[in-house]
């Protein structure tokens, strides 16, 4: 298997991982991406986005020869897909990206060719790749191979998880799954679950959905427990004693490319029964509201005593601790906010070198200058901040 050229499309926080682990497992890889800046930068052996692991992978890869990056796909046996998959106005999923990255592969496809969709789609996606595909190459029709097998690494773990999750892979057909799994047989550790491609998509949206609405139930309680003035992580620590509960730990919202944006690809397929579904995400939303909010009369507390404006320090842009991703990010919703509210903002993020909107100022700085303190993720140059200091903190 590994005399197979791979063609990973889009590198970003799953195409370039899956890339350079390949290429460090002895596979041919041509990485592929839109922005020339990406591509040239891992083509000097460096990376563009933060994980841990990555740099060493990506340097390791290139100096070997085995991965190189490109702007268009270059002919292979096995194409993998790992483009984004935002939504149209109201939540309406959006596969523009996935289509485009079929288009641009068209005339170098060749027969026996295999195309695994890793994005998270919506149900049927694979099957109307498949229809594109040949809908432009008839030549082609039936000598092709698609399957689906979603990503459900970690952002944080993902080179590790990588190799030691359990995947699902679910062909268009019996031969396009077992070919699936003879490949990803070759690097990961895990189980491979064999499917068909329609389930293989919706249990990508259901593992996200299920963590939605249990997130939104802790959400919940914060909510409630601020309202009748009970300490929520107290309640949560005592409540999880239970040996059959365990509730997770609210915070500012729900954020990144998956949890808050996989369960409206549900919704959007049924939206007369995905009611817990919907409420979950109604929930999860609304806390960043809530948010805005209480710094808000947190402000306005200020102002009534100190008769001046305070500089509010925001820890945490990313969407979860330890990461530099801000997709998503209901942190960087607030902090935007604040701003567009003509709030002094002092902004710490320690996984991001900068940011086009506003200036990032380091833990320290932020601590001299600021009068309040908001804790928005539970980066760990965050932690344990509360003994030290009076700190708003949502997480």
């Amino acid at each position: 298997m590994l005399n197979k050229t791979i063609c990973v499309i889009g590198l970003g926080y799953i195409g370039l991982p899956t890339a350079s682990f390949l290429a460090n497992r002895g596979y041919k890889v041509s990485g592929v991406d839109v922005n020339e800046q990406v591509v040239e930068t891992i083509n000097k052996g460096e990376i563009h986005i933060v994980e841990p692991e990555l740099d060493t992978f990506v340097k390791s890869a290139v100096n070997s020869g085995r991965l190189k990056a490109y702007i268009k796909p270059q002919k292979s046996d096995i194409f993998m897909i790992a483009v984004p998959t935002p939504f149209h106005d109201g939540f309406v999923p959006n596969i523009d990206y996935i289509i485009r990255a079929c288009k641009s592969m068209l005339d170098i496809l060749e027969e026996g060719n295999l195309i695994i969709l890793e994005s998270t789609s919506p149900v049927g996606t694979t099957e109307k790749i498949r229809d594109i595909i040949y809908g432009l190459r008839k030549d082609l029709e039936g000598k092709l191979f698609f399957s689906h097998a979603p990503e459900r690494v970690l952002p944080g773990q993902i080179i590790r998880e990588l190799s030691e999750n359990d995947r699902i892979v679910g062909g268009i057909d019996n031969k396009s799954t077992q070919l699936n799994k003879n490949f990803y047989e070759t690097f990961v550790n895990g189980k491979i679950l064999t499917t068909d491609c329609r389930t293989a998509e919706m249990s990508k949206l259901t593992e996200n959905s299920f963590r939605d609405v249990n997130i939104a139930f802790a959400n919940e309680l914060s909510l409630i427990c601020d309202n009748i003035d009970i300490n929520v992580k107290e309640l949560i620590k005592l409540a999880n004693h239970h040996p059959r509960v365990d509730i997770l730990t609210p915070g500012t919202g729900v954020g990144g490319h998956c949890i808050a944006v996989d369960p409206y690809f549900i919704i959007n397929s049924d939206q007369k029964n995905s009611k817990i579904i919907r409420t979950a995400r109604e929930v999860n939303n609304y806390k960043t509201q809530w948010v805005i909010e209480k710094i808000r009369n947190k402000v306005l507390e200020f102002e009534k005593t100190n008769l001046r404006k305070p500089k509010v320090v925001c820890l945490g842009l990313a969407f979860k601790a330890n990461v530099d991703d801000l997709r998503e990010s209901p942190a960087l919703f607030v902090v935007q906010t604040l701003v567009e509210d003509s709030i002094d903002v002092i902004v710490v993020e320690p996984n991001v070198l900068s940011y086009e909107k506003f200036k990032l100022h380091t833990f320290e700085q932020a601590l001299e200058v600021g009068d309040i303190v908001v804790k928005l993720v539970a980066h760990n140059e965050f932690m344990n901040i509360e003994n030290t200091i009076e700190v708003l903190s949502f997480v």
